[in-house]
């Protein structure tokens, strides 16, 4: 019974990391910007809840799409990619301008040894694309992205 019980236990533990039993959701795009002639859908989640949860689970993301944290005030922020599958862009602002980007940021698969990436400067939003897009993007330290609603 003891051999079981380990049996049972030790494949429920190693099925805890597959995406499909990671939290994840899908909300509507709240928010745009245009880059190099190029307009970027954003989600942006709004409880503490949708911002735990960010991007976590999914297995891909439209090429012109990522998601905005939008913070009520500016302070040192740093991310990390708990239970993210997908490698992102993080590009962290400060009253819509561009403080820090990093890019390429890796998923992590050794919690709870995942890194956190953030700058040493305060911000208040941070918005994350998948890996490689701000580049593409031509988006650079300084610029001032400017975030409309869909229409």
């Amino acid at each position: 019974m003891k051999i079981l019980t380990l049996l049972i236990t030790t494949l429920v533990f190693l099925n805890l990391g597959k995406a499909q039993d990671l939290p994840t959701q899908n909300l509507p795009v709240s928010y745009q910007f245009t880059s190099n002639e190029t307009v970027i859908d954003l989600e942006s989640p709004k409880t503490f809840d949708q911002k735990k949860i960010g991007l976590m689970g999914r297995t891909q993301m439209g090429e012109n799409h990522g998601m905005i944290f939008i913070y009520p005030e500016a302070t040192l922020r740093s991310f990390w990619m708990k239970n993210t599958l997908i490698p992102l862009d993080m590009i962290f602002l400060n009253n819509n301008k561009i403080i820090k980007i990093i890019p390429n940021v890796p998923p992590c698969h050794n919690f709870p040894d995942c890194p956190s990436y953030g700058p040493e400067k305060i911000s208040d939003q941070v918005i994350e694309l998948n890996a490689g897009r701000s580049k593409a993007l031509h988006l650079q330290e300084g610029q001032t992205i400017k975030l409309m609603t869909p229409s």
